[in-house]
C-alpha cells in the first residue's frame, strides 16, 4: 500500500495531523528498510564439461562432386546409305566390335568388284610391260635406240603405279563396305535408337545414332576452392599435416549412403576457374553394379592427412556476427569465460581446432543456453555420445542426483 493511500484511509481531523502523520512515516522508513533480511546471490549454475587435449585428428575434407563417365562415344555413320538392320538391344552391355548397325551395301559391294576387276586388269598388265622394257634394254643400241628404252622403262613405271592405286582404291572400297556394319568401338551401355530400319543416313551427320556409355569403372569431379588448397599446402610445409601414403576418398550418394569402395586420384587439377575460384579434381572409383549414373551429383570425403588438433563438439560451438567460431570454457575462478576458436575443418561431429584453446581445459557442452559470459558456474563432468550429445553426467557432489541428459535430437541446443 503506498504512503498517499495510507493517508487517505485514516481518519484525520485536520490538515496539521495528515502531515503530522507522514513526517512520521518518513522519519522511520530508512530504519524499516534498514531492518529487512539481506536477500543472498543466485547460486552458481551448473554446467557440462569435458576435459580438452590435443589428439591425432584425421583430416578430413567433404567436396561436392558431380559423376563423369569413363568413356563416353556417340555413334555417327561412316557412309551413307538406308538403315537394314538395328542389331543391338538397348541397355544389354556391348564389347568392342559388337555390331550395332548394318546399312544396306550393295553400292559398295559393287565399287569392291569393280576395284578387284581394275586390280586384276593391272596385275595383268605388269608382266607384259616388263618383258617389253627387259627386251628393249638387251637391244638397245642394235634395232632399240636410247629413247625407245626410256619410253619403256616409263611404261613400266606407270604399270606398277597403275597397280598400286588399283590396290589402293580395291583397299577403299573394302573398308567402305566394312563401314556399312557400324560397331561399337569401346566396351559399355548403348542407348535407345534415335534411327530406326528405313531411315538414310549421311556419313558424318551432325546427329548421333545412338550413344554407348562406359560405366565401370566412373570418374568423379569434385570442386576445391584454390583458397583451401593453398591452406592445406601451407599446413604441409609448416609440418601440422602429415600427409597420408595416397589420398583416400569415399563417397556420400544423394540418398545419403555411403558408396562402398575407396576412388584414386586422377588428375588434381591444373587450372583454377577465374569466375568461382575453383578447380576440378577428378578420381576414379570402380562401378561394377553400375550404381553411380553420368551426371550425378554426389558428395566426396577425401582424407588428406592428419593433424594434432583439439577437437570441439559442434554443438558446443557456435558462430558470432563476424563468422568466428566461439566457445565457452569453465576457469579456475568458478566463471564461464567465451573464447574464439581457429577451425580448420569438421570431423564427424566435431570441429577440428587449432588454437584458442590449451590442454587441460575444461570446455562447456552443456547448459549454453543462457550462459552470458563472465557467469558464475559449477563444472560437471559430462559424456558425450557417438553423436556428439551429452547421455550422461556425473553428479556435482556425492550422493547428488546426476545432471539431466540432454535431448537426442542432432542439432538440439541446451
Amino acid at each position: 500500500m503506498s504512503l498517499i493511500s495510507l493517508t487517505r484511509s485514516l481518519p484525520f481531523r485536520s490538515p496539521l495531523d495528515c502531515l503530522a502523520v507522514l513526517a512520521a512515516l518518513v522519519w522511520l522508513t530508512p530504519a524499516a528498510l534498514a531492518q529487512e533480511p539481506a536477500t543472498g546471490g543466485a547460486p552458481p549454475m551448473q554446467v557440462g564439461v569435458i576435459e580438452m587435449q590435443r589428439q591425432e585428428v584425421p583430416r578430413t575434407v567433404t567436396l561436392p562432386g558431380r559423376a563423369v563417365a569413363f568413356e563416353d562415344v556417340e555413334i555417327r555413320p561412316r557412309v551413307d546409305g538406308v538403315v537394314e538392320e538395328v542389331v543391338y538391344k538397348p541397355g544389354r552391355p556391348l564389347k568392342v566390335g559388337d555390331p550395332l548397325y548394318r546399312i544396306d551395301d550393295a553400292a559398295y559391294r559393287a565399287a569392291v568388284a569393280g576395284d578387284e576387276a581394275d586390280l586384276a586388269k593391272a596385275e595383268a598388265n605388269l608382266p607384259v610391260v616388263q618383258s617389253a622394257y627387259e627386251r628393249a634394254l638387251k637391244l638397245e643400241g642394235n634395232n632399240y635406240s636410247a629413247a625407245q628404252v626410256d619410253a619403256a622403262r616409263a611404261e613400266l613405271e606407270e604399270a606398277r603405279a597403275t597397280l598400286d592405286a588399283a590396290q589402293a582404291a580395291l583397299d577403299y572400297s573394302r573398308t567402305q563396305l566394312s563401314w556399312t556394319t557400324i560397331r561399337s568401338p569401346i566396351e559399355g551401355v548403348p542407348d535407345v535408337s534415335a534411327v530406326s530400319v528405313g531411315d538414310l543416313v549421311t556419313a558424318a551427320q551432325g546427329d548421333a545414332l545412338t550413344t554407348v556409355t562406359r560405366l565401370d569403372p566412373i570418374y568423379v569431379d569434385m570442386i576445391e576452392t584454390s583458397a583451401r588448397v593453398l591452406s592445406v599446402r601451407g599446413q604441409i610445409e609448416a609440418g601440422t599435416l602429415k600427409l597420408n601414403d595416397r589420398l583416400r576418398a569415399r563417397l556420400v550418394l544423394e540418398n545419403g549412403r555411403t558408396y562402398e569402395g575407396e576412388g584414386q586420384l586422377v588428375t588434381p587439377g591444373t587450372s583454377v576457374a577465374t569466375s568461382t575460384g575453383t578447380m576440378s579434381v577428378r578420381f576414379r572409383f570402380d562401378n561394377p553394379r553400375r550404381l553411380i549414373l553420368p551426371g550425378m551429383f554426389v558428395r566426396g570425403e577425401v582424407s588428406v592427412g592428419t593433424v594434432e588438433a583439439f577437437l570441439v563438439p559442434q554443438r558446443a560451438a557456435e558462430r558470432d556476427g563476424s563468422g568466428t567460431l566461439t566457445a565457452f570454457v569453465a576457469g579456475a575462478d568458478g566463471t564461464a569465460h567465451k573464447t574464439a576458436l581457429t577451425e580448420i575443418g569438421s570431423h564427424q561431429n566435431s570441429w577440428i581446432v587449432e588454437d584458442g584453446i590449451e590442454p587441460g581445459d575444461r570446455l562447456i557442452v552443456d547448459g549454453l543456453k543462457s550462459l552470458t559470459d563472465g557467469q558464475k558456474v559449477q563444472a560437471v563432468p559430462a559424456t558425450l555420445d557417438e553423436n556428439g550429445l551429452v547421455r550422461d553426467a556425473a553428479p556435482a557432489t556425492p550422493g547428488a542426483p546426476a545432471a539431466p541428459a540432454a535431448p537426442a535430437t542432432p542439432g538440439a541446443e541446451d
